[in-house]
């Protein structure tokens, strides 16, 4: 995720913290020590801290039910509320996303029961209401905040566990797609009613709305791509008119056919026509600005770029995309020789195409309805 930073690594997962975070800290530290001068603020840091450690905890629930599937979890990504993780690929089956998606709530319950049990009769619904007060005590208001965060995530709204849950229950029934598409509609029109609420009682809640909305709709693309993938080749909807750069080719080179076209990725290739590598306008441009306009493109392309085989299903090549976070997938024909590109933006346009004449195009072909032949 953009603008968030890794510190550190556990079990082959990344833990990366966003960079609004670090302003709820000081956001934090600021509203405390106006209450109760240093003590308090730091004070207040812990809690926080102690929070987001039942966050990660959480979200480490997800993991480990997704790696009984075979599922990885590449990176989870701190934000001020709460933690998104990145799975390798989605469910193959409802019961398995279900098991997945309730397992972060679970860990939640079993902290706060672990919570509950340490403080005792003292453990009290008014302490661990009370939050924001720190007067209610540090592990009653740590574990009234996980009950909180249950709660919360079981809201059937993308992107929390409960829209996934709402889903898994709706796809026994529906198809993928279907299921999807209703829960990601009861996710914005919850988004909806946080925005307005917010306007009278916690602008808090309008952030909130925005985030849900954004994620709901999102989903909801995901799985019309999703849909459509399988039954779609890649030779259907790859990018086959495209400049391509020689591998004695140079910076400067490389610069007068970026100004000459429109593309932003610019694959690598040999005299034969084999796929090399591929050099994007970034790497061109910081290549340009370091060792100068003769550096071969070869120094300066990636040669980690997956490939695929044109007569493959889409689903593979979104797969790829999905795992290798590369900027295009390049598209060989049976002697290995580079004949289209796969990129974001080729995803975007079929779907605008799909959106455009729905039922009236196939991909690859105009399909006349109602005539002959």
């Amino acid at each position: 995720m953009a603008w968030s930073f890794s510190i550190g690594t556990i079990a082959g997962t990344a833990i990366r913290v966003h960079v609004t975070f670090a302003l709820l800290l000081i956001w934090i530290w600021l509203m405390h020590y106006r209450i109760g001068g240093t003590p308090a603020a730091m004070e207040g840091i812990a809690f926080i801290v102690a929070v987001f450690v039942c966050v990660v905890l959480h979200e480490f629930g997800h993991i480990a039910a997704a790696r009984r599937f075979g599922i990885k979890t590449p990176d989870i990504t701190l934000l001020p509320i709460g933690g998104v993780a990145r799975l390798e690929r989605m469910p193959e089956e409802p019961g398995q996303e279900f098991v997945i998606a309730i397992a972060g709530p679970l860990v939640n319950v079993a902290i706060a029961a672990v919570l509950i049990a340490i403080l005792g009769s003292s453990a009290g619904m008014e302490q661990m209401a009370g939050v924001e007060d720190p007067e209610s005590g540090f592990l009653a208001r740590l574990a009234g905040v996980n009950v909180f965060l249950v709660l919360f995530n079981m809201i059937p709204a993308f992107p929390m566990d409960g829209g996934r849950v709402l889903r898994a229950a709706l796809a026994s029934r529906l198809s993928w797609s279907r299921a999807t598409q209703i829960a990601a509609t009861i996710g914005q029109g919850l988004a909806f009613v946080f925005g307005f609420v917010g306007l009278f009682y916690n602008p808090l809640l309008i952030f909130i709305a925005i985030f849900v909305y954004l994620a709901a709709t999102a989903e909801a693309q995901n799985a019309q791509i999703r849909e459509i993938s399988g039954s779609v080749m890649i030779s259907d909807v790859m990018i086959t008119e495209f400049a391509t750069l020689d591998r004695s080719a140079t910076i400067d080179d490389a610069i007068d056919t970026l100004l000459a076209t429109t593309q932003r990725e610019f694959p690598v290739v040999d005299a034969a026509g084999h796929f090399e590598g591929l050099l994007t306008r970034d790497d061109m441009i910081r290549t340009l600005k370091e060792k100068g306009p003769a550096t071969p493109v070869v120094a300066a392309m990636r040669r980690d770029v997956p490939t695929i085989h044109h007569r493959k299903r889409l689903e593979e090549s979104l797969r790829l995309m999905q795992e290798s976070h590369s900027p295009a997938i390049a598209v060989l024909d049976g002697s290995n020789r580079l004949v289209g590109l796969m990129t974001h933006e080729t995803i975007g346009e079929m779907m605008m195409v799909r959106a455009a004449a729905p039922g009236r195009f196939r991909f690859g072909h105009l399909r006349q309805t109602g005539s002959r032949g």
